[in-house]
Protein backbone atom coordinates (compact mmCIF):
# COMPACT_ATOMS: atom_id res chain seq x y z
CA UNK A 1 0.00 0.00 0.00
CA UNK A 2 1.17 3.46 -0.78
CA UNK A 3 1.10 6.81 0.69
CA UNK A 4 -0.07 8.70 -1.99
CA UNK A 5 -2.46 11.71 -1.68
CA UNK A 6 -6.18 11.13 -3.25
CA UNK A 7 -7.51 14.48 -3.34
CA UNK A 8 -11.21 15.05 -4.37
CA UNK A 9 -12.15 17.66 -7.04
CA UNK A 10 -15.38 19.23 -6.68
CA UNK A 11 -16.57 21.01 -10.22
CA UNK A 12 -18.32 24.32 -9.55
CA UNK A 13 -21.50 25.47 -11.76
CA UNK A 14 -19.37 27.63 -13.86
CA UNK A 15 -16.55 24.61 -14.71
CA UNK A 16 -19.85 22.57 -16.28
CA UNK A 17 -20.97 24.91 -18.30
CA UNK A 18 -17.97 25.67 -19.34
CA UNK A 19 -17.28 22.25 -20.12
CA UNK A 20 -20.14 21.79 -21.47
CA UNK A 21 -19.81 25.00 -24.14
CA UNK A 22 -16.70 23.43 -25.13
CA UNK A 23 -18.18 20.40 -26.21
CA UNK A 24 -20.87 21.73 -28.05
CA UNK A 25 -18.33 24.25 -30.03
CA UNK A 26 -16.34 20.94 -30.72
CA UNK A 27 -19.40 19.27 -32.22
CA UNK A 28 -20.59 22.31 -34.14
CA UNK A 29 -16.68 22.87 -35.54
CA UNK A 30 -17.18 19.80 -36.87
CA UNK A 31 -20.42 19.77 -39.25
CA UNK A 32 -20.84 20.99 -42.36
CA UNK A 33 -22.03 24.64 -42.15
CA UNK A 34 -25.54 25.43 -43.16
CA UNK A 35 -25.19 26.96 -47.19
CA UNK A 36 -27.34 30.02 -48.29
CA UNK A 37 -29.82 28.56 -50.93
CA UNK A 38 -31.63 30.58 -54.45
CA UNK A 39 -34.21 31.39 -52.03
CA UNK A 40 -31.62 33.58 -49.73
CA UNK A 41 -30.39 35.79 -52.79
CA UNK A 42 -34.17 36.27 -54.21
CA UNK A 43 -34.75 38.15 -50.82
CA UNK A 44 -31.45 39.75 -50.65
CA UNK A 45 -32.15 41.22 -54.24
CA UNK A 46 -35.53 42.38 -53.03
CA UNK A 47 -34.36 44.01 -50.00
CA UNK A 48 -31.01 45.61 -52.02
CA UNK A 49 -33.93 46.36 -55.15
CA UNK A 50 -36.54 48.21 -52.43
CA UNK A 51 -38.80 48.04 -54.84
CA UNK A 52 -37.42 48.49 -57.75
CA UNK A 53 -37.73 46.55 -61.30
CA UNK A 54 -35.19 44.12 -61.47
CA UNK A 55 -34.21 44.34 -65.13
CA UNK A 56 -31.95 41.94 -67.33
CA UNK A 57 -28.98 43.89 -69.81
CA UNK A 58 -26.26 46.16 -69.18
CA UNK A 59 -24.35 44.23 -66.12
CA UNK A 60 -21.57 41.68 -67.78
CA UNK A 61 -20.29 38.80 -65.70
CA UNK A 62 -16.72 37.22 -66.64
CA UNK A 63 -16.96 34.15 -64.70
CA UNK A 64 -14.74 30.61 -65.43
CA UNK A 65 -17.58 27.85 -66.24
CA UNK A 66 -15.57 25.43 -64.18
CA UNK A 67 -13.05 26.13 -62.12
CA UNK A 68 -9.86 24.47 -60.59
CA UNK A 69 -9.83 26.36 -57.86
CA UNK A 70 -13.09 27.27 -55.45
CA UNK A 71 -11.30 29.32 -52.80
CA UNK A 72 -10.62 32.02 -54.55
CA UNK A 73 -12.13 32.06 -58.09
CA UNK A 74 -11.83 35.45 -60.51
CA UNK A 75 -14.62 37.36 -61.86
CA UNK A 76 -14.81 40.13 -63.93
CA UNK A 77 -18.10 42.81 -63.48
CA UNK A 78 -19.10 45.38 -65.84
CA UNK A 79 -21.93 47.92 -66.17
CA UNK A 80 -22.70 49.58 -68.96
CA UNK A 81 -23.38 53.23 -68.15
CA UNK A 82 -22.44 56.77 -69.21
CA UNK A 83 -21.45 57.39 -65.65
CA UNK A 84 -21.83 61.22 -65.95
CA UNK A 85 -23.61 63.29 -62.89
CA UNK A 86 -27.39 62.38 -63.83
CA UNK A 87 -26.74 59.35 -64.97
CA UNK A 88 -24.27 56.55 -62.95
CA UNK A 89 -23.75 53.12 -61.56
CA UNK A 90 -24.39 53.95 -57.80
CA UNK A 91 -23.47 49.98 -56.58
CA UNK A 92 -22.48 46.85 -57.31
CA UNK A 93 -23.48 43.65 -55.31
CA UNK A 94 -21.90 40.38 -55.98
CA UNK A 95 -24.52 37.34 -54.33
CA UNK A 96 -23.80 33.56 -54.16
CA UNK A 97 -26.39 31.21 -54.20
CA UNK A 98 -24.42 28.38 -52.44
CA UNK A 99 -21.76 29.90 -49.89
CA UNK A 100 -22.17 30.20 -46.24
CA UNK A 101 -23.85 33.75 -46.84
CA UNK A 102 -25.33 35.08 -50.02
CA UNK A 103 -23.54 38.03 -50.01
CA UNK A 104 -20.32 38.07 -51.46
CA UNK A 105 -18.70 41.76 -51.69
CA UNK A 106 -20.43 45.28 -52.64
CA UNK A 107 -18.99 47.93 -54.37
CA UNK A 108 -19.84 51.77 -54.56
CA UNK A 109 -19.05 53.76 -57.33
CA UNK A 110 -19.46 57.93 -58.06
CA UNK A 111 -19.59 59.65 -61.80
CA UNK A 112 -15.93 60.26 -60.64
CA UNK A 113 -15.14 56.50 -61.01
CA UNK A 114 -15.24 57.40 -65.50
CA UNK A 115 -16.27 53.54 -65.70
CA UNK A 116 -18.18 50.71 -63.40
CA UNK A 117 -15.89 47.72 -64.25
CA UNK A 118 -13.63 45.43 -62.02
CA UNK A 119 -11.70 42.43 -61.45
CA UNK A 120 -11.86 40.41 -58.44
CA UNK A 121 -11.53 36.99 -56.85
CA UNK A 122 -14.10 35.13 -54.65
CA UNK A 123 -14.51 31.89 -52.63
CA UNK A 124 -17.20 29.62 -54.52
CA UNK A 125 -18.11 27.19 -51.98
CA UNK A 126 -19.82 24.98 -54.35
CA UNK A 127 -20.94 24.79 -57.90
CA UNK A 128 -23.64 27.29 -58.36
CA UNK A 129 -25.11 30.22 -59.69
CA UNK A 130 -23.63 34.08 -59.00
CA UNK A 131 -26.21 36.56 -59.42
CA UNK A 132 -24.49 40.39 -59.60
CA UNK A 133 -26.98 43.24 -59.13
CA UNK A 134 -26.02 47.08 -60.38
CA UNK A 135 -28.10 49.66 -58.72
CA UNK A 136 -28.46 53.28 -60.97
CA UNK A 137 -28.20 56.62 -59.54
CA UNK A 138 -31.83 56.79 -61.53
CA UNK A 139 -33.22 53.62 -59.17
CA UNK A 140 -33.24 51.29 -62.10
CA UNK A 141 -32.23 48.04 -61.12
CA UNK A 142 -29.89 45.67 -63.41
CA UNK A 143 -29.33 41.99 -62.42
CA UNK A 144 -26.92 39.12 -64.46
CA UNK A 145 -26.45 35.64 -63.52
CA UNK A 146 -23.77 33.26 -63.81
CA UNK A 147 -22.85 29.48 -63.34
CA UNK A 148 -19.41 28.01 -62.17
CA UNK A 149 -19.19 24.38 -61.43
CA UNK A 150 -16.07 23.98 -59.10
CA UNK A 151 -14.42 20.38 -59.77
CA UNK A 152 -14.14 17.99 -57.30
CA UNK A 153 -10.88 18.47 -54.94
CA UNK A 154 -10.61 21.79 -56.12
CA UNK A 155 -10.98 23.37 -52.99
CA UNK A 156 -14.75 23.53 -53.35
CA UNK A 157 -17.13 20.69 -52.52
CA UNK A 158 -17.95 20.21 -56.52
Amino acid sequence: MSNAKITERHFSRRDVLGLGGAVVMMTLMGETPVLASPKDVKSKLAELADGAYQQKGRVSILLPTLTQDGKRTRIQVAVESPMTEDDYVKSVHILAERNTEPEVASYHFTPMSGKCEFVTRMRVAKSQTIVVAAENSDGSFYVAKARCKVARGAGGCG
